[in-house]
């Protein structure tokens, strides 16, 4: 017997009837033939953990700009917390874990340099708008291996597209949806605290007492909570749920729009926008792959690409040699 039967054998033996097995994948856009070795959902995890999209997370934003500091997350540990937290909650529930973590992986490859403001300058310039959500699955469906794709599964595409503000079709995908905050709201916390934004003591009294004073411990309920009142819906008991909510709002009025973690972003945003600009108007200084997709999906489309594919230093260091003079020598 191959290993990846004795994997889908291991799949129906163990998993729970509310997972998606991987025999049950509604395909990929291209058919391929399997491998011996792993699952669709294992490949496709194995696909998106080595595209260059991936690494690149590493040199994005989360919520401070360009950090000096190593101890601050960048997009890329934000995506790892994410796929540590699903993961968790996919095994206790006996939901399928490859599928649950390649979602995750997979989840902000279309993000843009400069967290959320970079893209809400683009979602303000393209005219049929950006979101990083929809750029994640155009990344993994067009712009990744040159222009070929990942062909990834229907279900992991959709977990990617369903993260932010949708429900994904399967119980996998909403754990990553529920994950993703649960991981950015408590990171962000820890870094929040280390920059100087918050003091421990300004985290409002309720959610403390209900989630716990210390990230992990908040992690720690907010996944019991899941796990346990969890079934063939993923949902949390009513007064973890309000706690939740609770503290979210808190993050968002005093760390992710308070004026001391935006101080410099409107400098990023000009970068975005001069960028988008100029290659609106010059498309054929950018790289071949993004004029090949000009000519598919037009200029503006194509710009986003290129942008939200940057990383924040390489953003600046474009600006850097289209804006200012170089030494004469």
């Amino acid at each position: 017997m191959l290993l990846r039967e004795r994997v889908i054998e291991n799949e129906n033996r163990t998993l729970s009837e509310f997972a998606c097995r991987s025999i049950d994948t509604k395909g990929r856009l291209h058919e391929e033939k399997p491998c011996d070795i792993r699952t669709d959902f294992m490949r496709d995890r194995d696909r998106i953990i080595h595209c260059n999209s991936f690494r690149r997370l590493k040199h994005k934003t989360q919520v401070f700009l360009i950090p000096k500091s190593d101890h601050y997350r960048t997009r890329l540990t934000h995506t790892l917390e994410v796929a540590q937290i699903a993961r968790t909650i996919a095994r206790a529930m006996c939901l399928n874990e490859d599928l649950t973590e390649a979602i995750a992986l997979g989840h902000d490859l279309g993000h843009t340099p400069f967290g959320h403001d970079g893209e809400r300058v683009l979602d303000s310039l393209v005219p049929d708008g950006f979101k990083h959500y929809n750029q994640s699955v155009r990344v993994v469906d067009i712009i990744e291996r040159e222009g070929a794709g990942l062909n990834l599964t229907y279900e992991v595409r959709d977990g990617i597209k369903c993260h932010t503000n949708m429900t994904a079709e399967t119980l996998e995908g909403v754990i990553v949806k529920y994950s993703d905050q649960i991981a950015y709201i408590n990171h962000d916390i820890e870094d929040a605290i280390r920059g100087g934004v918050l003091k421990q003591e300004d985290l409002p009294e309720f959610p403390v007492r209900v989630l716990g004073e210390t990230k992990s411990e908040r992690i720690t309920s907010l996944i019991k909570s899941i796990i346990s009142s969890s079934t063939s819906e993923i949902r949390y008991d009513e007064e973890t749920q309000k706690a939740h909510d609770e503290l979210k709002a808190f993050m968002f009025e005093k760390v992710y729009l308070a004026p001391a973690t935006n101080i410099e972003k409107h400098k990023a945003c000009k970068i975005v926008e001069y960028l988008y600009k100029h290659y609106c108007s010059f498309p054929a200084e950018m790289p071949p792959l993004y004029q090949r997709l000009a000519k598919d999906w037009g200029t503006e489309r194509a710009v986003c690409d290129f942008i939200s594919g940057m990383s924040d230093d390489y953003a600046v260091d474009i600006y850097k040699e289209l804006c200012i003079p170089k030494s004469w020598i």
